[in-house]
């Protein structure tokens, strides 16, 4: 009996969903096919009914442009007040989440569930808006027509030929607890859109002529009608799954067919079309692969396959089930898949009386047990059960029988030596008898195991009973021990066959599915197309003994060779026959009945519909896939493969729309901070020297002095962006050597000092480093930019009256440099950011520059082996550190006069 408790991970799960489902807020959606047909009028309405009931109701949101009629119902309930948020110079009225988290109610009712929130609120959408709702224990009332759900999308813009801009995840309808139709006539919608009732009067004649006609809204409210036909349905077998019923419910119309390896099973597949195109129904064909369909001949699987091929072409579904017991097997799928009518077929030739006693046939096993399920019974067509073909005489192995001969009569002269010379029972004798059966059986399989039964029997009389040597019987009662016997030999023996051709399935399916499952692993992690080719062709090569090519299509639908180890590449037939396969995406070559004379099997890669390769192979052992079941699982290894070749080409368009977007984002970021940058010290520049024109002799000579200095500053200002620009651009493109030199760090600070000059000379610098500092094998001119950039940024981010703090010492075999300011001090969060191009602190405010100068330290001192890192200060301000690494000084030391840099400057 089979066992029918539930699954207990699927009963925790089943509970941890309904404690999950109790906690959160109930959603109900007004579902329409068109606006008009009264969606927020029947919300309002059952609004109104749950206030007078007691509840707390509250109006979150409703449509501005509401119907005068409608409004009526807003009269005496509660509502929210909007959101005002700006876009573009318009007030947008937004639903206001955060008041209706804070409010609470026991209802809350929102209009227009697909609608897109303005930018800067929390959501893009309002059904996000109402999930979070629903998170907080709130039930909620929303509007939703059927246009906005993204599954029939392209459906409405092809009948309408109006894209919908707003939709929604299917999956969002789906998780609601109830959903309320609204359906009127598309004549009386109509009726009322001529009649003002739902927009103005001046855009009626525009709008009936563009979406509200006659063939739109009847399309609309076909649609709406079979989502919700299909949410009962779904509905249904929810509630069976969740109360474990595995009666049918004959709700709606579900077809099987049962095939076989029978020619005439495509006769039934036929049929089972036909029957299912009128009653429009779904339809599956179904095989059952019995532990001993391995005995059926290749032609009987060739032809299993191609009528399961045969289904999937005519639009149905096909399944196999493996099990002991066919007609158990296809009931209890039926029930799973609350099928109503179930096509067999008759068996040719009808079964022996004495045949049918012992055993019912599968049609009278399916009617006996079919309960509540149609049984439809085709004759003049072979059983659809897979019954073996005969062996083919030359199959048949003559030496199994003959050990199976000798072993039985070794057992013989055995029991005449136990049973004759140590007096042992002929009880035990005949254990040690069926002993060897089983022996046989389990060794050389069940035609020896039959032979060895009825060898048995026959010694076991001769040897054993009364009077011994002779095959009389003196005791009636033997009969009954030997036929016992007999019986008890033939179903060890059939036993044991199944058993050993279950062991040998279970070994099969377990070896494929370790195959597929080191497959699929090398898959996912493979980043690149090179490599997931070459793991390709490494597992189909192994797994079928062969050798694998694998040619991708170009642009031009042209194959080229991407990976392979065939012994020699493809000639132009292979190349031929693999082209064939693209176009018409079916197999062919060696072992089908396409191109038969090809050197190789050629299987398309498939996804969907598209076929972006082909895979071929060739060796010695094509033979085969003459089975169907080595073809299937190659075909699975190819959509595997498939499927792994459009991820990476995916991953890899990503990847390349992401440094479109990058490249945009920095050329943007560029011209602006550089148009900016530029235009300014121009335009004062400009300024000034028009002023030293036009003015002449008429500016004093200090007005002169500060106009010169204002244009000296300005170009500076100009030079240091340049510069900028410039570095960054050679340290990107990798043509930046640096030339190493002994320094002292005195020298390369002096000479940053001095290209600061105009701009330090009102500021206090504070300078400390010891005389000891061992010297820096560094690039002089690198590493000033670096110090340049660095005091720079501290002019530019402290007050004009605080102190520029320099120090430098030595730590763990490295010289540590600190510039640090008195400013504002870094944002919050990782200062690492900084580092970035084109990234500015927010404390920049309108101050000039497009963020390359820390951007530039940082790849400069990377060069050097060094680190670069930002701090805040104790006392206020920020701190930038570098750690150059202390190297072995050069002995004696190549070092010049050091500069005097004064504690104070």
């Amino acid at each position: 009996m089979a066992d029918e408790r539930p699954n207990p991970d699927a009963l925790l799960a089943k509970i941890k969903a309904e404690a999950r489902q109790h906690a959160r807020g109930k959603l109900k959606v007004f579902f329409g096919a068109a606006p008009g047909v009264g969606k927020t009028y029947t919300m309002l309405e059952e609004a109104r009914r749950q206030a007078e009931q007691g509840r707390d109701v509250v109006i979150g949101y409703a449509e501005p442009h509401i119907r005068p009629d409608t409004e009526m119902l807003l009269l005496g309930l509660e509502i929210l007040p909007y959101k005002i948020v700006e876009y573009k110079g318009t007030e947008l009225k937004e639903f206001d989440l955060d008041a209706a988290l804070a409010r609470k109610p026991f209802i809350i009712c929102i209009d227009e569930l697909a609608h897109s929130n303005a930018p800067g609120l929390r959501h893009a959408k309002r059904y996000q808006d109402v999930q979070e709702l629903l998170d907080a224990g709130i039930d909620v009332f929303t509007t939703l027509n059927v246009q906005h759900l993204e599954s029939v999308n392209d459906v409405v813009e092809r009948t309408s030929g109006i894209k919908v801009r707003e939709t929604l995840p299917d999956w969002v309808l789906e998780q609601a607890e109830e959903v309320q139709l609204i359906d009127i006539s598309p004549e009386k919608l109509l009726e009322r859109i001529a009649e003002g009732k739902i927009y103005r009067q001046h855009s009626v004649d525009y709008l009936t002529r563009q979406f509200f006609n006659r063939g739109n809204l009847s399309a609309l409210r076909e649609l709406s009608l079979r989502r919700m036909t299909d949410r009962v349905d779904a509905q249904m077998e929810d509630f069976r799954r969740h109360n474990a019923s595995d009666e049918v419910w004959p709700a709606s119309d579900r077809i099987m067919v049962c095939v076989g390896p029978s020619p005439f099973s495509a006769r039934l597949v036929r049929a089972a079309r036909r029957m299912a195109t009128a009653f429009k129904a779904e339809w599956i064909a179904v095989f059952v692969d019995q532990p001993g369909a391995d005995k059926l001949s290749t032609a009987a699987r060739q032809r299993v396959f191609e009528t399961l091929r045969l289904a999937e072409q005519l639009g149905g579904e096909q399944t196999t089930l493996a099990q002991d017991r066919p007609a158990q097997a296809i009931l209890a799928f039926a029930r799973s898949r609350n099928v109503t009518r179930i096509i067999v077929g008759t068996p040719l030739r009808q079964q022996h009386r004495w045949r049918a006693w012992l055993k019912r046939s599968l049609v009278d096993e399916l009617i006996r047990h079919a309960g509540p399920v149609d049984i439809y019974v085709i004759r003049d067509v072979a059983e659809p059960s897979p019954s073996p073909d005969r062996p083919d005489p030359r199959s048949v192995h003559l030496a199994g029988y003959g050990w199976a001969g000798a072993a039985t009569l070794a057992i013989a002269l055995l029991g005449i030596g136990l049973y004759h010379g140590l007096h042992l029972s002929d009880t035990n004798v005949l254990m040690i008898y069926l002993l060897g059966v089983l022996a046989v059986a389990l060794r050389l399989g069940r035609g020896p195991a039959v032979l060895a039964s009825m060898l048995s029997v026959g010694l076991f009389d001769f040897t054993v009973v009364p009077p011994y040597y002779s095959f009389a019987v003196s005791d009636t009662q033997y009969f009954i021990t030997l036929a016992v016997m007999l019986i008890t030999a033939l179903t060890i023996t059939t036993m044991a066959d199944r058993l050993q051709r279950q062991s040998r399935a279970a070994h099969q399916r377990e070896r494929q599915t370790a195959f597929l499952l080191a497959f699929s692993r090398e898959l996912v992690l493979a980043r690149e197309s090179k490599t997931l080719l070459a793991v390709g062709v490494r597992h189909i090569s192994e797994m079928f003994a062969c050798h694998t090519v694998i040619l991708l299509a170009a642009t031009d639908r042209t194959l080229a060779i991407a990976a392979g180890d065939w012994p020699t590449p493809p000639d132009p037939k292979d190349l031929g026959v693999a082209q064939w396969v693209l176009e018409d995406n079916q197999p062919a070559g060696k072992t089908t009945a396409t191109l038969p004379s090809a050197r190789g099997l050629f299987i398309p890669l498939r996804l969907g519909q598209n076929v972006t390769g082909v895979v071929g192979l060739t060796g010695d052992s094509m033979e085969q896939f003459a089975d169907p079941e080595r073809t299937a699982l190659l075909e699975t290894f190819a959509n595997q493969l498939a499927m792994a070749l459009e991820r990476i080409r995916l991953a890899d368009e990503a990847h390349r729309a992401w440094e479109r977007t990058e490249t945009e984002l920095i050329r943007n970021t560029l011209f602006s901070g550089v148009s900016h940058d530029f235009r300014t010290p121009l335009a004062v520049i400009t300024g000034a020297a028009t002023s030293l024109l036009d003015g002449g002799s008429t500016l004093s000579p200090s007005d002169r002095q500060d106009l010169l200095q204002t244009i000296a500053t300005e170009a500076d200002q100009m030079e240091r962006l340049i510069e900028n620009l410039l570095e960054m651009t050679r340290l990107e493109s990798g043509g930046l050597a640096i030339k190493r030199e002994w320094y002292p760090l005195q020298d390369i600070l002096v000479s940053a000092l001095q290209r600061l000059s105009r701009r330090v000379k009102t500021r206090t610098v504070n300078v400390s480093i010891p005389q000891d500092l061992p010297l820096l094998h560094v690039d002089g001119v690198l590493l000033e930019q670096v110090l340049v950039n660095l005091i720079d940024n501290a002019l530019n981010y402290s007050p004009s009256d605080s102190p520029i703090d320099i120090k430098a010492h030595t730590q763990d075999q490295h010289v540590r440099i600190e510039v640090a300011d008195r400013g504002p001090g870094l944002p919050p969060g990782d200062p690492e950011p900084l580092f970035e191009k084109f990234t500015r602190g927010p404390a920049a405010g309108n101050r000039r520059g497009i963020g390359l100068g820390l951007a530039i330290c940082r790849s400069i001192v990377k060069l050097h082996s060094g680190t670069i890192r930002a701090e805040k200060r104790s006392e206020g301000g920020t701190v930038f550190i570098i750690r150059l690494p202390a190297q072995s000084q050069p002995t004696p030391p190549v070092r010049t006069e050091p500069g005097v840099v004064p504690d104070s400057v």
